[in-house]
């Protein structure tokens, strides 16, 4: 792909954000939890997951080896989805830090509504079809990061 292409890409993902989608994942806008508010599942995959995972959930192998989505048996479980977006895994940062230790890791503070919007979105799309759908209060049983752990 040529860096024109790719600019163009990056620009055309901007459409219909506003201010959330003119700053990159690592830009402090982009990780302000006011700008990602009423972000839903599709958005967040956009702005920050197809980076690493590609339009198209087809996965990547370069500077880092990124596993596709597309297809993947291990979607089967919504919690196994979860828990790598709060959690992070193998380099990615997490997503689920209160929102106070974001601007330590740069990663963007995603809520628990959003994750399992982001989930369900991943489970039924790029030819996933799992139909079990996460609900938020789900993602807010499992183990979070810088949570102190349920007795």
């Amino acid at each position: 792909m040529t860096r024109s292409r790719i600019a163009a890409c990056l620009i055309g993902l901007g459409v219909g954000l506003g201010a959330a989608v003119t700053a990159g994942a690592d830009d402090s806008a982009f990780t302000s939890g006011t700008s990602l508010d009423d972000v839903k599942g599709p958005e967040i995959y956009s702005h920050i997951c197809q980076g690493c995972h590609m339009p198209g959930g087809a996965g990547a192998v370069g500077a880092g080896a990124y596993p596709k989505l597309a297809g993947d048996p291990a979607l089967v479980s919504w919690q196994y989805v979860a828990l790598t977006v709060l959690n992070g895994k193998n380099g990615m940062p997490p997503f689920g830090l209160p929102a106070d230790q974001v601007m330590e890791t740069r990663a963007a503070h995603l809520s628990d509504a959003q994750i399992a919007d982001v989930v369900n979105y991943v489970r039924t799309s790029f030819g996933n079809r799992y139909k079990d759908k996460a609900t938020p209060g789900q993602v807010a049983a499992l183990p979070h990061p810088g949570r102190p752990a349920a007795p």
